[in-house]
């Protein structure tokens, strides 16, 4: 079991970190006490391996004094867990423009004059957990896109393409684009096995139907052509911060061609390391 404690500073980026980690897989949970993260990994511990990987997240909201962070940090290592922390900073100036943008009220602005002496108390209190973090991000000059790639590096699992997930459907023009698609592809210009007796009742998932349209050298060239497109397009997308893309083929009926087509990328994209959705929107409709 793998927990990583998620702190730092207030406006350092500490729950957008959180949604990215939960979009790679693991469980999150917001302001967590460190009194109750030690029973929490216990009850973890004990689920089957349903929450192998968690991700807490702590800050000044809690009241509790950091030292009891600390403290926790050091008996859940004791204890065999795989446990890291996370530490999220900016500078003062950042922070406070954040702040200002969001109207937001920080977490120290009942006990403090003014945001600026919020903010220097903050980073005073939290110097200790600093120091213990065995990661430090600085997200002062740091996009969305860049601290996505850089938690994905950090705690990305071998293989994983950016926690996204790419959803292929096939469709017919005739009932209308899939109004959730990011890219689209028409394929009504490969032959039709709609015109082949023995294959116009078949779909596109039958053999004998994908073989027909993947034997003509025009489909072949096609699906080369695609295929590199795809190959080049879809880690961009990653990168940006996409968590989910919809590519949609279309041929008229939504019966044959598009749906071998969409088949064949599936397996092609999961060969890249994504996660792959395969739908058919209008195999079964008839008409």
């Amino acid at each position: 079991m793998e927990i990583l404690i998620i702190t730092g500073l207030s406006g350092g980026g500490k729950s957008r970190a959180a949604s990215y980690l939960e979009d790679i897989g693991y469980y999150t949970v917001d302001n967590l006490p460190a009194e109750m993260m030690v029973k929490f990994a216990d009850f973890c511990a004990g689920s089957s391996g349903r929450y192998d990987r968690v991700a807490l997240v702590y800050d000044v909201r809690s009241g509790e004094p950091t030292d009891i962070l600390i403290e926790t940090l050091e008996r859940l290592k004791a204890s065999g867990v795989n446990c890291r922390m996370l530490f999220l900073e900016a500078a003062p100036e950042v922070i406070i423009k954040r702040y200002k943008e969001t109207r937001r009220r920080h977490p120290l602005a009942a006990d403090t004059d003014s945001l600026e002496e919020a903010v220097k108390k903050e980073r005073a209190m939290m110097a200790p957990v600093k120091e213990r973090a065995d990661f430090v991000i600085d997200t002062s000059r740091t996009s969305t896109a860049q601290l996505r790639g850089e938690l994905l590096r950090l705690f990305g699992q071998e293989g994983e393409k950016g926690g996204m997930t790419v959803s292929v459907t096939s469709f017919g023009f005739k009932y209308g684009l899939p109004l959730e698609a990011d890219l689209v592809f028409d394929v009504r210009f490969m032959p039709n096995p709609f015109y082949m007796e023995d294959l116009r009742p078949r779909t596109g998932l039958d053999q004998a139907v994908a073989d027909y349209v993947f034997h003509f050298p025009q489909t072949q060239d096609y699906m080369r052509r695609l295929e590199d497109l795809l190959a080049f397009s879809l880690p961009l997308y990653a990168e940006e911060g996409k968590t989910s893309l919809t590519i949609a083929v279309g041929c008229t009926g939504g019966h044959h061609r598009s749906v071998a087509v969409t088949h064949a990328l599936a397996g092609f994209i999961h060969g890249l390391g994504y996660q792959v959705l395969e739908n058919h929107r209008d195999m079964t409709r008839g008409g």
